[in-house]
């Protein structure tokens, strides 16, 4: 087996993730079939990707925060954005709209708090239609599912082991 990154408890560990895939490979697949289906979204890959780096910001997976920058690289976003969107809310560099989302993003993934809160809400119904809205609480609750899963089985950025 491969050994995987020292975990948070400093206990090394071997990696499961392959074993774990290969044995509910149908599972993984309908998972998979979300990011398919949310590729061909209205909002946008630049939109898509912007929400599911957040999410993977605000959960700690620095395999999804490591993957989903190189994505918007990739499709020519500045590094201006993708090192700002932590601090979105206030940077010039996010439009209104954008703002909308990822907000409702963080407030679904912080659902402990105020529970998605109606003020969010009220703004993101302003900018988005229902098709859109639907969208993004699929990208940000899938974000949260696959990010959940790579730090469950110590799934790091490339050259982390």
């Amino acid at each position: 087996m491969v050994d995987v990154p020292v975990s948070n408890t400093g206990e090394k560990r071997n990696d499961i993730t392959p074993r774990v895939l290969v044995r509910r490979a149908k599972t993984f697949a309908a998972l998979a079939s979300v990011n398919t289906s949310l590729d061909s979204s209205d909002l946008g890959t630049v939109l898509i990707n912007l929400i599911y780096l957040r999410v993977s910001q605000i959960n700690g997976c620095s395999y999804c925060v490591d993957q989903h920058a190189q994505d918007l690289r990739k499709l020519g976003e500045t590094d201006a954005r993708i090192d700002g969107l932590a601090g979105w809310y206030d940077s010039p560099h996010f439009t209104d709209r954008e703002k909308a989302a990822l907000a409702w993003a963080e407030a679904i993934t912080r659902i402990e708090g105020e529970r998605a809160p109606d003020a969010v809400w009220s703004d993101v119904r302003e900018h988005f239609t229902d098709k859109d809205l639907t969208d993004i609480t699929y990208a940000a609750a899938l974000m949260n599912a696959w990010n959940r899963i790579a730090i469950a089985f110590r799934h790091g950025p490339e050259g982390s082991h």
